[in-house]
């Protein structure tokens, strides 16, 4: 099944736009975990038991997985290994922004959809289609293109002019009309700038967005969704991390998120 449908037949299934990030540093894990023979696998495994009804989507951030090396690696592949065995409906995204010319593409595309089996990744527009094409031309995977990213120092670059546009808007424009051919192309868009995503989304029609800056970032989530959804009623992947992976109880700060998001659907 192509990613983003996998996302939407999830999303209906559970009733949910809802990513957990497994954004699993090693030091903030509990100290219970630390002592695991695989400490961040079995964190994992525990969020995953514990969110899986209200997830549409997991999303570990490669960073906290490489930063151990060959261990890290190893539990990153542990975990997916997890998720295809125990809930290969949810949508997988891994969070890599990788950017790169062609020929080192066809290696990371390998490494990230057939050696670890995720369903969807995390790219950079800024090398232009021609690089990303070992990403764009996998029509079963889902890439998503940073576009308006969370963070504060976010317009630094992307709100730079282009023939009266800011650059945000461009980049969204032609991976829409341009890149999209196959029909797997995602945008990410801040949650903590909702104005530019209502201009995205009137922009670029039904495409999914991925939406991180929910949660410790401070984004809205009424402001998210209306300027977010799709004329399905779909079209944002919500993202929280931090949030959820160290709430007292994981379970019920992910349901308490899903049921926001559905609350402004």
């Amino acid at each position: 099944m192509r990613a983003v449908a996998k996302f939407n037949a999830r999303a209906d299934t559970v009733n949910s736009l809802l990513c957990v990030g497994l954004d699993t540093e090693y030091g903030h894990i509990p100290a219970s975990y630390q002592t695991d023979e695989f400490p961040q696998f079995a964190f994992n495994r525990f969020i995953i038991d514990q969110t899986h009804p209200y997830a549409a989507a997991y999303k570990p951030n490669m960073a906290f997985y490489e930063a151990r090396g060959e261990r890290g690696l190893h539990e990153l592949k542990l975990t997916m290994e997890y998720l295809r065995q125990h809930h290969p409906d949810i949508l997988t995204i891994c969070d890599a922004k990788r950017a790169d010319i062609g020929s080192t593409n066809e290696a990371y595309a390998s490494a990230i959809f057939d050696e670890l089996g995720f369903d969807a990744v995390t790219l950079h527009p800024y090398l232009g289609r021609e690089a990303l094409q070992p990403f764009l031309a996998r029509a079963d995977k889902g890439c998503i293109i940073l576009c308006r990213t969370s963070n504060p120092g976010a317009g630094e670059f992307q709100d730079l002019q282009i023939g009266g546009r800011p650059l945000w808007l461009v980049v969204a424009e032609q991976v829409s009309r341009e890149w999209n051919g196959n029909g797997n192309c995602m945008l990410v868009v801040g949650a903590t700038y909702p104005d530019e995503m209502r201009r995205i989304r009137e922009s670029v029609g039904d495409m999914t967005f991925l939406v991180p800056g929910i949660g410790a970032q401070g984004g809205d989530v009424q402001a998210t969704v209306r300027a977010g959804l799709n004329h399905a009623g779909k079209g944002i992947i919500v993202n929280a991390s931090r949030s959820i992976l160290f709430a007292d109880d994981p379970a019920a700060a992910a349901r308490a998120l899903r049921d926001e998001i559905n609350r402004y659907r």
